[in-house]
């Protein structure tokens, strides 16, 4: 599909999705007003941007996201946008991860079997985007639809892969040298025994071949796949109630942006046993690299706000390894941010395990009783 029918919308705010990515590409170069176009936080904060829009201008804007996000998005479309409640109407568009007979990763199977459900108990007219769908046809349903927002009911796009396209490619970047893999590479050397929950995307990625390449098991990981944003959430979990030493919760940017509040949580329980590492690299560089808002947070002042009683940046490998060094030597909750460039190694893998076996393997570590140092 040409992306050029979505012209006639002047306002879209969404989280990137790697199947969406021509999407994203059109918008950088159609907009250069950032009011014109958010990329928000998560889905949830999508649609109520999206709400603010329609109150303050009666049009129609537009929500883009991966069908994982729909869940975040739920409780605004139901309970703000509905027909039935305030009748604000919004264009979806979703990419269709894990559809039927289409391979995919574990964590994306049920999720993209049950999006045309939900879509649908969403009250929602969907239109499937596919390769081969004319412009017209997508022309001739977004008039259609346009009776529908006039009663304040929404529509959706569910965009099958490859099936949006743009003719040029954006390169996205940021000014700091130091490369997350090598970072990671710097926490395990600290990390020894201690347990590792990572978020999803490269990061988790990244540490499961860094295991690999070191001939080391990958009992002492759980690398979050799914559920983007709540790995250091989960990590507060298991640091409460393990015996293991140290536990490190190796975040994202986009991800602590998804959930921020998780870390309002963590400062109140204070765990003195985890240690909380921020990857920043400022972008959603999994789907794209396209930016997030995250080099314009102060990040150790927020984590202080939440009750941190130790928070520090490093943009050099020499300093995060001494905040390392000093994080697990304290007795205390840390919180590290560590600025690094976009990009990943060309060829990265993917783990071979299935998240089931992770999770066995990471349950019979944790309570094997196993403490560093001892």
């Amino acid at each position: 599909m040409n992306l050029h029918v979505l012209d006639s919308f002047d306002f879209f705010t969404g989280v990137p999705d790697s199947l969406l990515r021509p999407l994203s590409l059109y918008l950088a170069d159609r907009f250069a007003e950032p009011a014109k176009h958010i990329i928000a936080a998560n889905e949830g904060n999508c649609a109520a941007i999206a709400a603010g829009y329609h109150l303050a201008t009666g049009k129609v804007p537009v929500v883009y996201m991966q069908n994982s996000g729909i869940g975040n998005a739920l409780n605004p479309a139901a309970s703000l946008l509905n027909h039935r409640v305030y009748g604000i109407p919004v264009l979806f568009i979703i990419g269709w991860r894990g559809e039927p007979l289409i391979h995919d990763e574990p964590q994306h199977l049920f999720q993209g079997e049950i999006t045309p459900a939900l879509l649908n108990t969403l009250d929602l007219e969907t239109l499937v985007i596919t390769k081969d769908i004319q412009d017209k046809a997508c022309l001739d349903w977004l008039e259609a639809v346009r009776g529908l927002f006039r009663e304040g009911k929404s529509a959706a796009m569910l965009v099958r892969k490859g099936a949006f396209t743009y003719p040029r490619e954006t390169c996205f970047s940021n000014p700091y040298t130091m490369r997350r893999e090598d970072a990671v590479r710097y926490i395990l050397k600290y990390a020894d025994h201690d347990a590792i929950v990572s978020t999803t995307g490269m990061v988790s990625r990244e540490l499961y071949a860094l295991r690999v390449e070191t001939g080391q098991g990958h009992e002492r990981d759980f690398l979050t796949v799914g559920s983007m944003g709540h790995a250091s959430s989960i990590a507060l979990g298991v640091a409460l109630h393990t015996r293991i030493k140290k536990i490190y919760c190796i975040d994202g940017d986009g991800a602590a942006l998804m959930h921020m509040g998780a870390l309002a949580v963590i400062g109140a329980q204070k765990p003195p046993n985890l240690i909380h590492i921020l990857i920043n690299n400022a972008a959603h560089d999994t789907v794209g690299g396209m930016p997030t808002i995250a080099d314009k947070i102060v990040w150790p002042m927020v984590a202080r706000g939440c009750g941190y009683p130790e928070a520090v940046t490093v943009d050099t490998y020499d300093a995060l390894g001494d905040a390392l060094r000093r994080a697990r030597e304290s007795n205390t909750l840390w919180f590290i941010e560590v600025k690094v460039r976009l990009g990943a190694r060309d060829g990265l893998g993917r783990p071979s395990e299935l998240p089931i076996e992770n999770k066995r393997l990471y349950m019979e570590y944790l309570q094997s009783g196993i403490i560093s140092d001892e």
